[in-house]
């Protein structure tokens, strides 16, 4: 860090501070939860998850170089706030959608589908049509974020739209994460090699 200049400082220190308090010690109760065998609520877990998800993180990396993003704005990424929470919740419930079956294959037993599955007595599939729903709405908070702009200049509620959107593509059909050579991989190719016909 000595090594940047004045400016660069101040948003590495952010990032710094953002994966030491958060995003690491996340990791840390989730694999006391996963040693423990201990299947927390649903709640319990979402608080959990949406910060080891990466979103906060890769958002607050996103924000770096961005001529709006001044310190403030580092700061209120620093208070979760409810748009980073929205798109968080976006990534974590459709992720551990698409990798149910999956993740229990593993025995990675903690997911969303699984916390839902136990808290209200309900069906796979009743947990799944709950959880988009959940996704439907999280959208929605994104969305009147963007409305009603209060806390941060209207580029940077834009990247973390965008973060989101991308993520929608990432997990729609299946984990492109994970899965490299699969719908991704595809999509990838026929938006940047391929050639459009005119």
């Amino acid at each position: 860090m000595d090594q940047l200049p004045e400016y660069m400082k101040v948003c590495y220190r952010a990032l710094l501070d953002v994966y030491n308090e958060k995003q690491v010690r996340g990791y840390f109760d989730e694999a006391k939860l996963f040693h423990q065998k201990h299947i927390p609520s649903l709640d319990e877990y979402m608080s959990l998850s949406l910060v080891t998800s990466g979103c906060p993180l890769l958002i607050t990396t996103s924000f770096v170089g961005m001529e709006e993003a001044t310190i403030d704005s580092f700061d209120w990424l620093l208070t979760f706030p409810q748009t980073v929470k929205a798109a968080s919740k976006i990534v974590r419930l459709m992720d551990d959608i698409v990798d149910h079956k999956f993740e229990q294959e593993r025995e990675h037993f903690i997911s969303a589908v699984n916390c839902y599955m136990k808290k209200y007595g309900a069906t796979e599939e009743e947990a799944i049509i709950e959880l988009k729903r959940q996704v439907n709405n999280a959208w929605k908070g994104i969305n009147e974020a963007r409305l009603h702009p209060t806390a941060v200049p209207m580029p940077l509620l834009i990247r973390i739209l965008n973060f989101a959107r991308l993520m929608d593509v990432v997990y729609k059909c299946e984990d492109g994460y994970t899965n490299a050579k699969g719908v991704l991989k595809d999509l990838i190719v026929s938006t940047l090699v391929e050639p459009v016909a005119l």
